[in-house]
């Protein structure tokens, strides 16, 4: 457990936990502490599916604007492999990952909430990359996720312009999944993430990696990596018990192997 990162794990699920007084800004210590609990979930064969949190007041307002301010060009060629790292971590994890959503998720908040698999906000939730209104851009994941998620065009309308986007608007433009009353955030991003238990965790894992892998290249590769992942998955033991649940008309107990 981290000092602004923590995780719990109840259930079967892991809530990895933001805790930097007010507004959960990612500084340097934050970021290798969301790559210490990413890598902790992503290793825990108890988590079948991870949820990160910012509180009921703000998910994450972004990156440590005040620790970035003096940087030099050299400091920040350094630095920006460090945070890219972080947020990697996160995506890279092997299990359904929802973000829960409260409060602002700007800048490098809605760079970390676009590296989950789902995103559930509260109703008065704002998410944008105001990064352009600082004279620089996205440096997490921003200028290559967000269009991956909800096209070119209106990507290219929230880094060019940095405004910030309500959540009904978030909803509708396939930014968020999901829109909650603010207090159900969390409940509504724990539901969710309890459909993934007891579910065929290594199936899982193989479909988020030839999901996330194949949007990265093209449509014959693609096809490859699904071939090789669905073939893999015949020497599983939770293959062999869902395909026999199946015939036999029977509830598939999965085991993990």
């Amino acid at each position: 457990m981290g000092e602004f990162v923590s995780v719990e794990v109840a259930d079967q699920i892991a809530t990895i936990r933001l805790d930097r007084p007010k507004m959960n800004a990612l500084n340097g210590q934050v970021q290798l502490e969301i790559v210490e609990a990413a890598r902790q979930v992503d290793a825990d064969p108890q988590v079948q599916a991870v949820i990160i949190y910012g509180g009921e007041r703000v998910f994450a307002a972004g990156v440590d604007v005040k620790e970035m301010a003096d940087m030099s060009y050299a400091d920040m060629s350094t630095h920006s492999r460090t945070l890219q790292a972080c947020f990697t971590a996160v995506a890279q994890i092997g299990k359904p990952v929802i973000a829960a959503i409260t409060g602002y998720a700007l800048g490098g908040g809605c760079e970390l909430a676009l590296c989950a698999d789902f995103r559930v906000a509260g109703e008065s939730a704002k998410l944008g990359q105001p990064e352009i209104l600082l004279g620089i851009i996205p440096g997490a994941g921003g200028t290559q996720r967000l269009p991956r998620l909800i096209g070119p065009a209106k990507a290219k309308d929230l880094i060019f312009t940095g405004r910030h986007v309500e959540a009904a608007e978030a909803l509708a433009i396939g930014l968020v999944d999901r829109v909650v009353p603010d207090e159900q955030v969390y409940t509504a991003a724990l539901e969710w993430a309890a459909t993934f238990v007891g579910g065929p965790s290594v199936a899982l894992r193989a479909a988020k990696q030839a999901v996330d892998q194949g949007l990265d290249a093209d449509l014959d590769t693609g096809l490859e990596i699904e071939r090789l992942q669905f073939s893999g998955l015949f020497a599983t033991d939770d293959a062999k018990i869902g395909m026999r649940a199946f015939v036999e008309k029977s509830k598939a107990k999965f085991t993990g192997r």
